[in-house]
């Protein structure tokens, strides 16, 4: 064939090619589904045709061509889609529903596998409450993705609305299989199931009771017509809400009183309202403000939804703070008394947390501490269920330094002046929030804190056996104890001071005061060489040895690691041990402690008293070697403990060679040659 013709050939197969790729383009970009699946389908034919090497240079092309037709047609298509999404997400946001479902639609109609636009819909269907749409098209977009979590929590949420509660659940549990993390959000839903079933089943027996004509039930309607009545006397209302409240006696006079909008009384009522803001010691206005508090605690005691409905009032919302700061005692210790009821569950402690800026709370309530009856002890109560809570704890790291740390010092200086019992309870408190490292560092480093410890030992230790004193000395000294634990440069200042007033506290007839002050020891010594070597000076070895020698699991694990302590980096204290414990006869009583970390800080204290001139050769007739080699040969499981062990054998031998024959007969060169890395340096 003439090479002319071979061209003319290729030109017209090309031209063909031509216009079948651009029938195929525009078969891609058409908005019927049918034609749209041929065109891909045809296009995927022509993407098999292999490259020619010799004359398939047109083919090459016509296969690139066929390529980036199709790419070209997918990515209008995409971006087309991901426009009508954002559409959508835009007209959700603006809170039109109706566009948004339309924009999703159009979406889903260019491309019907595409999971998010079924999700997105079914987001808005639930808005306009149309539950089984909203089903429908979570279970389109299991189809397209059957682990899709976001498709099961809707669908929970709609079998929810259509109170068809177990296949909730189901659709919850699903969440739970595909992701054991989401452990937290499938909790949350399932309480929410479990109230929303509850509050059903409250609604349905309340209202068999009030129609069978119980006669609580029938009152609570009743009354709560004639609290609707306009402009009545401030009294009027007060006294009504005061006979409602003891209509009030189970959970179906409860339900009755949330079905006939019970909690409208504040929002529908303007004296009612007006008077809530405005209340006053001595005031019918004062007189109102109980008898609503009180109300309150009477329908919400054990029924979650009407603590729900109360707490998310907007009315009630806002007054709650202003109510538990009030001037007026009676309003303080009800307002105390309904938060508490809310702080008794989690539930309840949920809904204060979602519901209230929290951030000013920890100081609100410690002011109570001022108080002299039992506002002070139910305001600690309060707190001390409040701090279960994580998400509070986070909240009370905002006003921390600025406002409470100043104002619990205050009160630790005048204990004289405050409730004792409160303020037991609101150290206590404040020692639990050093669980969270961010409360614990930020009171570490308060200085004025450090000082009011201080003045708080010296007051208790002044006023003798007083329970109430020695109750804040116990807690005070718990608190001193965990803050300790930090290394900061104010704690490094009050070493001296703090470990003073400890030494002073060991002859306490209270022992429970003396373990918790050589605790503070144990933790505060290791920050001050000055303030180690005080309290050597002070005779803090004998003492240490003393409480070893009398036992006491807690107080023995602290009086060993104070002693390691002081022998580290103090030579008197090294000479005393040896001096006083001859032949270490309560060092290797303590290696035989079930407590590795005695067992790892007495090997410590034996390792530093070897370098003793003698030490060592006071134990050529003992075991030592064979106890220490079974702790350093691995059968401590804490590393620290082996190491320790290994360390004291190794000085054990270095100080008396005598030690290295019985070290051979029990074949243990092997774990002192590998102890020799730790000996080097010490």
């Amino acid at each position: 064939m003439m090479a002319d013709e071979l061209e003319e050939r290729d030109l017209q197969k090309f031209l063909r090619d031509v216009d079948e790729i651009a029938n195929l383009v525009q078969g891609l970009n058409s908005t019927d589904p049918a034609v749209q699946e041929k065109a891909i389908s045809d296009t995927e034919k022509r993407l098999h045709v292999q490259e020619v090497r010799d004359d398939g240079e047109c083919k090459t092309k016509l296969n690139r061509t066929v390529v980036n037709s199709q790419d070209a047609a997918t990515r209008n298509m995409e971006t087309v889609r991901r426009a009508l999404k954002e559409k959508g997400n835009d007209a959700f946001s603006k809170g039109d529903y109706a566009t948004a479902i339309q924009r999703y639609t159009e979406g889903l109609e260019k491309r019907k596998d595409m999971q998010v636009l079924y999700t997105n819909r079914a987001q808005a269907h639930m808005k306009l409450q149309e539950y089984k749409k909203v089903i429908n098209d979570c279970e389109w977009a299991l189809k397209c993705n059957e682990k899709c979590i976001k498709a099961y929590f809707h669908m929970g949420k709609a079998h929810l609305a259509l109170k068809d509660y177990n296949e909730s659940r189901k659709s919850y549990q699903k969440i739970l299989e595909i992701d054991p993390q989401k452990e937290s959000l499938f909790k949350d839903c399932m309480n929410e199931v479990d109230l929303q079933e509850r509050k059903a089943k409250e609604e349905e027996k309340a209202l068999e009771e009030f129609q069978s004509g119980k006669h609580t039930a029938v009152s609570v309607k009743e009354l709560l017509q004639k609290l609707n009545r306009p402009d009545q006397n401030i009294l009027y209302y007060a006294g009504g809400i005061r006979v409602l409240t003891e209509s009030i006696k189970d959970c179906t006079e409860q339900t009755l009183f949330r079905t006939n909008n019970g909690f409208s009384i504040i929002s529908d009522n303007k004296v009612i309202r007006r008077g809530l803001a405005v209340a006053k010691e001595n005031t019918a206005e004062a007189e109102l403000s109980i008898s609503l508090l009180i109300l309150w605690q009477a329908v919400c005691a054990g029924n979650e939804e009407n603590q729900r409905l109360l707490l998310t009032h907007p009315d009630v919302n806002v007054q709650l703070p202003m109510l538990l700061s009030s001037a007026v005692p009676e309003i303080q210790k009800q307002s105390l008394a309904l938060l508490s009821l809310y702080s008794q569950t989690e539930n309840g402690r949920g809904l204060l947390i979602r519901h209230q800026n929290l951030t000013k709370w920890l100081q609100m309530l410690i002011a109570f501490v001022n108080v002299m009856d039992d506002r002070a002890s139910c305001a600690m109560n309060l707190l001390s269920n409040l701090i279960k809570e994580e998400k509070f704890k986070i909240q009370c790291r905002i006003k921390l330094s600025t406002s409470v740390l100043p104002l619990f010092a205050q009160l630790l200086k005048t204990v004289k002046q405050v409730n004792q019992p409160a303020l037991t309870q609101c150290i206590g408190i404040m020692g639990d929030l050093c669980a969270d490292v961010v409360i614990r560092l930020q009171m570490a480093e308060n200085q004025e804190c450090w000082q009011a410890y201080l003045k708080l030992v010296d007051e208790c230790c002044a006023t003798g056996n007083s329970a109430g004193y020695q109750e804040c000395l116990f807690t005070v000294l718990g608190l001193m104890m965990n803050l300790s634990l930090e290394s900061n440069l104010v704690i490094q200042e009050h070493a001296v001071d703090v470990s003073r007033r400890c030494l002073s506290l060991l002859g306490s007839k209270d022992g429970r005061i003396v373990t918790r002050a050589i605790g503070v020891l144990s933790h505060i010594l290791p920050a001050s060489s000055m303030a180690v070597d005080e309290a050597v000076t002070r005779g803090v070895v004998k003492k240490m040895l003393r409480f070893l020698k009398a036992g006491g699991q807690t107080t023995s694990c602290y009086a060993i690691k104070t002693l390691a302590v002081c022998t580290q980096s103090n030579n008197q204290a090294r000479e005393e041990v040896v001096k006083s414990d001859k032949k270490f006869d309560v060092l290797l009583k303590l290696l035989a402690s079930e407590n590795e970390m005695v067992v790892g800080n007495a090997a410590f204290c034996l390792s530093k008293c070897f370098e003793v001139p003698g030490a060592a050769s006071s134990l050529l007739n003992s075991n030592i070697v064979m106890i220490l080699l079974k702790h350093a040969g691995g059968e401590a499981k804490k590393t620290s403990v082996q190491e320790n062990a290994a360390v004291a054998l190794g000085k054990l031998c270095a100080a008396e060679p005598r030690h290295i024959l019985q070290l051979r007969e029990l074949n243990g060169m092997a774990i002192l040659n590998s102890s020799m890395k730790y000996v080097q340096g010490l």
